[in-house]
């Protein structure tokens, strides 16, 4: 039987004021392990949290080997303080979280995910952040622009249904054969943005992503 994972519900300082963070980390992690993993959840405007689904199973994946895995809301979100910001001051929320975590476990690699609006908030901070792998799932391009922002400093996945009826596959599909280094692509056929029913294809799509890049 597989143990759960040991939480700590923590208020973390961030710049806009506390921020509400999951952390869980494997009952058989290595100490001190050899990565650690944030996790970004979709808009907070339209009811997104640490506690969203797809977030949970990218988390779970990077727990599975063995990474103590943290979620957050951004601010104005549950607990966390502050006000919605557009993708400026979340992406800055993300790195006071960051920060925690490298400072928790100096020696540990990173390793940054997000999902819609989070994977664009976990794109903007990649290039400051330097994390030693980098997860998107269906990345909201047509709501926060992403222009500006560099290019991913380390192997990175995206995951797109092609079903999405919130971020359109082609706009995404087109955007990421423009970056480099290009990222390794999974389109799950039929998949809206929400990944009903195929929960379990995206986490494996993770884990094997994290292998092959090993």
């Amino acid at each position: 039987m597989v143990k759960p994972p040991a939480a700590e519900r923590l208020m973390l300082p961030g710049p806009a004021g506390a921020l509400e963070t999951l952390l869980e980390t494997p009952a058989d992690a290595a100490a001190p392990p050899r990565a650690v993993a944030v996790v970004c959840h979709p808009h907070p405007l339209f009811g997104g949290t640490l506690d969203n689904k797809v977030v949970w199973t990218v988390a779970r994946a990077f727990r599975q080997l063995g990474a103590p895995a943290l979620r957050f809301n951004v601010r104005g979100v549950g607990h966390s303080a502050g006000a919605y910001d557009d993708g400026r001051g979340e992406t800055d929320d993300l790195a006071a979280v960051i920060g925690y975590a490298r400072g928790r476990w100096p020696q540990a690699a990173l390793w940054l995910g997000g999902f819609s609006f989070g994977g664009v908030v976990a794109l903007r901070a990649a290039a400051a952040a330097h994390p030693q792998r980098l997860v998107l799932i269906a990345p909201g391009i047509n709501k926060i622009d992403v222009t500006q922002a560099p290019p991913p400093p380390c192997p990175w996945l995206l995951v797109q249904g092609d079903a999405d009826e919130v971020v359109p596959a082609p706009a995404v599909l087109a955007w990421a054969q423009g970056v480099t280094p290009a990222p390794t692509i999974r389109v799950l056929p039929g998949a809206g943005h929400f990944f009903h029913g195929r929960i379990h294809e995206l986490r494996d799509a993770v884990l094997e992503f994290m292998a092959q890049a090993a």
